[in-house]
């Protein structure tokens, strides 16, 4: 068993005096997050001309997000004002459960909500009764539950790890690879079912999500008329921007070299998927999105 009973987090090192700027440019930017996704998740449950699969699943994304980012940016915020914020072991642990389900789940949804699209202009005659509220509450329930199962196993083996050298996480949460690197006993079992973990419950449903855009894109091109594109096309952009940012930024961190020389840059980038999409997808979603315009001005009068 382990010999540390908590991790430091270091954060983002030394910022010569600008972490008191960047504490308050991520604050807002959290609670602009937060906000933006209790707005959409007000909005849809309020409206019922939103009672709809599309604005169904778009309400849970929402919640999701609101978790994803509560498990993450508040800590980091810490990090900004303390160049060394304990962790308790358990706490790390949590932390990382939490970060790990909810991305799953994440990935999930996006594979739920592009087979909705995919449904509704590949197969617009059955769409109601694919999409009926039984079908749409059994594909979110299984969202959840596939996403808080899928990093359990991975969990056990990175904690049952012996970290014995040092207790300082170089990160400004509790990632993956910054933990391992901790890990004074082989991890290569923990390495394996991360492996098989991401293959399965990340690009399992990326390759779902791409085969409907595949099926949606050559659906739209046949059709006639341009304004007939342009309206099955508005249905689905918003979705198509927020997956090419999601699976784009994961892709970008996760697929990167992992030498000590990138280390400042990984964490750079981490923000990418942290911090700055979820930031922008309640943006995205109100932006790009007729019905949900409508529905805040109707809400706000």
């Amino acid at each position: 068993m382990t010999q540390i009973s908590e991790f430091i987090l270091l954060g983002f090192g030394d910022l010569h005096g600008l972490q008191f700027l960047l504490f308050g440019v991520f604050l807002v930017i959290y609670v602009v997050t937060v906000i933006g996704n209790i707005v959409i998740l007000t909005v849809v449950s309020a409206d019922r001309s939103l009672h709809t699969p599309m604005y169904f699943f778009l309400g849970h994304f929402s919640f999701l997000e609101i978790g994803y980012t509560t498990t993450i940016e508040p800590m980091m915020l810490r990090t900004l004002l303390s160049a060394h914020v304990p962790i308790s072991f358990p706490g790390c642990a949590c932390q990382f459960y939490f970060f790990a389900a909810l991305v799953a789940t994440e990935c999930f949804f996006l594979a739920v909500m592009s087979y909705d699209r995919y449904i509704a202009i590949c197969n617009p005659l059955h769409y109601s009764s694919i999409m009926d509220y039984r079908g749409c509450l059994q594909l979110a329930g299984a969202s959840w539950v596939a996403g808080f199962l899928a990093p359990i196993l991975l969990m056990i083996l990175t904690f049952q790890l012996t970290f014995c050298t040092t207790n300082e996480i170089d990160h400004f949460f509790c990632d993956l690879k910054p933990i391992m690197k901790l890990a004074c006993t082989d991890t290569q079992v923990a390495e394996m079912t991360s492996f098989i973990c991401t293959s399965l419950f990340a690009l399992g449903p990326f390759m779902l999500t791409l085969a409907s855009y595949t099926h949606i894109i050559s659906t739209i091109l046949r059709i006639p008329s341009t304004t007939g594109k342009q309206r099955a096309f508005s249905t689905c952009s918003s979705h198509l921007i927020v997956v090419s940012l999601y699976y784009g930024t994961l892709g970008i961190v996760y697929g990167f070299p992992s030498g000590p020389q990138y280390e400042d840059l990984l964490k750079l980038l981490s923000l990418l998927y942290t911090v700055l999409t979820p930031a922008l997808n309640p943006i995205i979603y109100t932006l790009r999105n007729k019905d949900v315009k409508v529905a805040l001005g109707k809400l706000v009068k």
